[in-house]
């Protein structure tokens, strides 16, 4: 079995029993990164053998984890925060155990975009999630083509990019467009910021901008 495992995003309290239980239970576990999920698997008391799955090896280490899943051992898979294959090394792990027919579970838990979502205060029975867009090749077409979307979108943007970012949704999407930008998420400096895209600028060019970020953007009136 493929175990993809949910760690929290922030707060550690958000981790769950089954989470636990499973990750003392595999054979093996695969992290993005190990030093990040070192403290994280000693504050619950999980020695296991960890291996590091990242962008920059999944390809190569897919074959491999295969074999080790055909020969019948229990893998679970996290990433540094959130649930796996959600802007995160898996899915191509996932899709070949699939192609292989080997089991493949996922746990519910922990991810960042839907706290986000629903303290937006926007519609919320339908959305599409756009994760982090291109950063320079293909980023002015996908812009282009979200202009039209109707539904609320969703990104994740890193601090040294946020105010480009919403300048350039200004530009796209108009500077009335209604969104919301929440930080932190159930970390001691939560917060959430909403108002116009215009209001949002205007913010964060007056306050420092610090953590990790989920951008809602109300879809076209």
């Amino acid at each position: 079995m493929l175990y993809l495992v949910p760690t929290p995003i922030g707060n550690l309290e958000d981790m769950t029993f089954r989470a636990i239980r499973i990750l003392k239970e595999v054979d093996l576990i695969l992290a993005e990164d190990t030093r990040t999920s070192a403290p994280l698997l000693k504050h619950f008391g999980i020695d296991k053998k960890v291996f590091a799955h990242h962008q920059h090896n999944e390809h190569k280490a897919v074959a491999e984890i295969i074999r080790f899943l055909k020969e019948g051992q229990q893998i679970a898979l996290i990433s540094d925060a959130g649930t796996p294959a959600i802007s995160d090394p898996g899915f191509l792990l996932v899709r070949e155990a699939i192609k292989e027919g080997l089991a493949v579970q996922c746990l519910p838990g922990a991810t960042a975009f839907v706290p986000a979502l629903v303290n937006s205060g926007l519609p919320n029975d339908r959305f599409c999630f756009e994760g982090f867009l291109p950063v320079k090749k293909g980023r002015q077409t996908r812009l282009k083509q979200l202009a039209e979307e109707k539904r609320t979108m969703i990104f994740y943007e890193s601090p040294h990019r946020i105010l480009k970012t919403i300048e350039e949704f200004i530009q796209y999407f108009g500077e009335g467009r209604e969104a919301a930008i929440s930080r932190e998420i159930s970390k001691l400096y939560e917060e959430t910021i909403r108002g116009t895209l215009a209001t949002l600028k205007l913010h964060f060019e007056q306050h420092a901008i610090k953590g990790e970020f989920v951008f809602c953007v109300a879809g076209k009136g």
